[in-house]
């Protein structure tokens, strides 16, 4: 007799997805940000120890339409689906969900035949996105227990309200818009969820209008850019609670929620202050029935010769650390910060998520510092980390250095050079360079990085 078994990279609980084995290739969204040279793409990176080609490209898909820039991608399928409540438990995690903020195209990639060279099946035109959602700028995919979940920054005017919508995991059809009641809700970003406790957290950061070119002096010292976070019954998809950090607290970005289910907790990232552009991070928990929110981390400016920074910072005579983006290894106990603008790579053990307590800490690129690799200590580079991605075992650190192209010619007005690099990680807490491990990307810019078979923040878990 034949059983259905559900996918092997699926696990009940994280604890069992970090005895999964090690990942063999990485998966790159690498994008072109002018109208010339290769077009956007999906790279594969050998990332086996030992192989003749690791830390090499060693496959590629590449899109037919340019402009897209390509952003927080996504499996079709994760653990999320073996929820006792999901309707999908046989799907496999097969199929990338690729988005475009730039041209709101959706991309479904197969790498299941081919590994090492992926190929696109399905190609969801910005028309089909825009008429059943009323929503444009894809940027962040989740599998969920019911369905492909995606945010976007806007409306089809490139205005307000941002929102999330869900797509079929089988057919991949965009089925519709997600809330039933918004409530106050209306810039939107990333978004998580506790499945424990039914409640799905959304961020903000602005509208299509307010960052397609770039950071908006005018909007920003406004304080308006995003500052919230929401809080959302999960079933009921219906607004409960605003949580304000303060109109100074500009941009709050990324979302990572505590992996076990049954911890009401998790961290949010916010890119810069405008009392002192330090960048911090918040504890959103739950007590006596309601949610709230505190600062646990702060990251300060450092100052810098004024005639070393771009336009944008130059009165200031300092470097914010412009914290772009987290991540959470699947135990909860570290947490890692990404400081795009110092070039200061950070972890920080969470145990206590209350008081965390940094471990570790590594340098490469920065607006003014220009660090080199150590696989070339002689060559200074530009960018800084950006976006990481954390192993299932959580011994190894990706993190790659573009942002967002309009806001990578501001930041780094000499033009980005591309980069991704990899960090051999201590079970006690500290970090260090892969010597061994460094990628570069000529004239396209890597940003999201996927692990085959799941990563730190590809999936979701019903069991503790």
């Amino acid at each position: 007799m034949t059983f259905w078994q559900p996918d092997p990279t699926f696990y009940p609980s994280p604890a069992m997805a970090m005895q999964a084995p090690p990942e063999k290739l990485a998966y790159v969204a690498m994008l072109n940000p002018g109208t010339n040279g290769p077009p956007d793409g999906i790279g594969v990176v050998d990332v086996e120890p030992g192989s003749a080609t690791y830390g090499k490209l060693v496959g590629r898909v590449d899109m037919p339409e340019p402009a897209n820039e390509l952003h927080h991608f996504g499996w079709n399928a994760c653990s999320a689906c073996l929820c006792p409540y999901a309707p999908h438990p046989h799907v496999e995690r097969r199929y990338l969900i690729v988005p475009g903020i730039s041209s709101s195209r959706i991309y479904v990639i197969d790498t299941k035949s081919r590994a090492r060279r992926p190929e696109i099946v399905k190609v969801i035109p910005p028309e089909t996105v825009i008429k059943r959602t009323g929503y444009s700028s894809p940027h962040t995919v989740h599998c969920g227990p019911d369905g492909i979940y995606l945010s976007a920054l806007g409306s089809a005017s490139g205005d307000g309200p941002g929102g999330i919508f869900i797509m079929d995991p089988e057919s991949f059809e965009v089925l519709g818009k997600w809330e039933i009641d918004r409530g106050p809700q209306n810039l939107a970003y990333d978004f998580w969820w506790h499945l424990g406790h039914d409640t799905m957290i959304t961020s903000e950061w602005g509208t299509p209008n307010m960052v397609r070119d770039g950071v908006n002096p005018d909007i920003l010292l406004k304080g308006g850019y995003g500052h919230q976070m929401h809080i959302w019954d999960f079933r009921r998809r219906c607004h409960l609670q605003a949580l304000d950090l303060g109109a100074e607290q500009q941009m709050v970005l990324e979302l990572r929620p505590a992996h076990d289910p049954t911890r009401a907790y998790g961290f949010a990232g916010v890119v810069v202050s405008l009392k002192d552009l330090s960048s911090s991070v918040w504890l959103w928990h739950r007590l006596e029935g309601s949610w709230r929110v505190q600062k646990v981390i702060e990251i300060p400016a450092q100052p810098a010769p004024e005639e070393k920074l771009p336009a944008l910072l130059k009165g200031f005579k300092a470097v914010p650390p412009l914290l772009t983006d987290i991540n959470l290894s699947l135990d909860d106990r570290f947490l890692y910060l990404s400081c795009w603008g110092t070039g200061e790579f950070q972890q920080y053990d969470v145990s206590d998520p209350f008081h965390p307590k940094q471990t570790g800490s590594v340098d490469i690129g920065g607006i003014v510092r220009r660090v080199a690799h150590p696989k070339n200590p002689q060559k200074p580079l530009n960018g800084g980390p950006q976006m990481v991605e954390v192993s299932r075992d959580g011994r190894r650190v990706y993190f790659t250095n573009a942002l967002y192209s309009p806001w990578d010619a501001q930041f780094y007005p000499d033009g980005l050079r591309s980069w991704l690099v990899k960090l051999n990680v201590s079970p006690q807490g500290g970090m260090e360079f892969d010597r061994d491990f460094f990628l570069e990307f000529g004239d396209l810019r890597a940003h999201q990085v996927r692990l085959e078979g799941g990563d730190a923040s590809s999936d979701s878990y019903c069991y503790a």
